[in-house]
């Protein structure tokens, strides 16, 4: 690496909404986020509210079609 252009690393907090911090080398002294890997709902196993159905099933929940009956023409 060249000398001299390079911005000088410091140690920097991270800050999350939830209250958790953390330290790391960044440029800035410190940095507030919004989530992080304690409260994100992927990480803690709580993805209860997310999506559970797909787009077909709530098609068919929208217009009465029924996944089990066939619409047969007589």
């Amino acid at each position: 690496m060249k000398k001299n252009i390079h911005p000088e690393l410091k140690d920097c907090t991270i800050t999350c909404a939830c209250g958790a911090s953390f330290t790391t080398k960044s440029t800035k002294d410190n940095i507030s986020i919004e989530v992080c890997s304690e409260c994100h709902p992927f990480y803690t196993g709580k993805q209860g509210r997310n999506k559970k159905t797909g787009n077909i099933e709530k098609f068919n929940r929208k217009y009465g079609l029924d996944s089990n009956k066939e619409n047969k023409a007589a």
